[in-house]
């Protein structure tokens, strides 16, 4: 563990309006405590970083195949029409990257979700829930290097 991973800490917005689910080998992983839609956050644990050119070139990488694979596999689970992702910054500046599965029936489509309509906690069964549609995510079963 190198020095910057043990400065990491959460911004106290991301740690208030999301739920930890466990890390990658770059990323924490979270979701946005949001039932409106499936939204999932990577967080590089990394201290002071905002943006991803201040990742190394290999943490770069890893932020990539990390954020892929959390895509491809939330497409999946989730059946999305759109998978959005972005890196904004604007409210909470230590860097993040939003997964959100999108549908045509929810709240917002096609918009962003931004502000959109209320957030609506989700419920424990809810949360089980998504505990067993990620569970191969939670359970470590994945494969991080790089395939050439």
């Amino acid at each position: 563990m190198d020095e910057l991973e043990l400065e990491f800490e959460l911004d106290s917005r991301l740690a208030e309006d999301t739920i930890s689910l466990g890390q990658f080998p770059l990323c924490q992983l979270l979701l946005m405590n949001d039932a409106n839609y499936p939204w999932f956050i990577l967080v590089p644990r990394r201290a002071g970083v905002t943006e991803i050119y201040h990742l190394s070139a290999a943490e770069q990488q890893q932020l990539i195949r990390e954020s892929s694979f959390l895509s491809e596999t939330l497409a999946d689970l989730f059946q999305a029409r759109k998978m959005n992702v972005a890196a904004l910054g604007n409210m909470v500046p230590q860097l993040h990257l939003h997964h959100i599965v999108r549908q045509e029936n929810d709240p917002a489509w096609p918009g962003p979700v931004w502000g959109r309509v209320p957030c609506v906690p989700y419920t424990d069964e809810q949360l089980a829930q998504i505990g067993t549609k990620l569970q191969s995510l939670l359970n470590g079963e994945f494969d991080f290097s790089p395939h050439r």
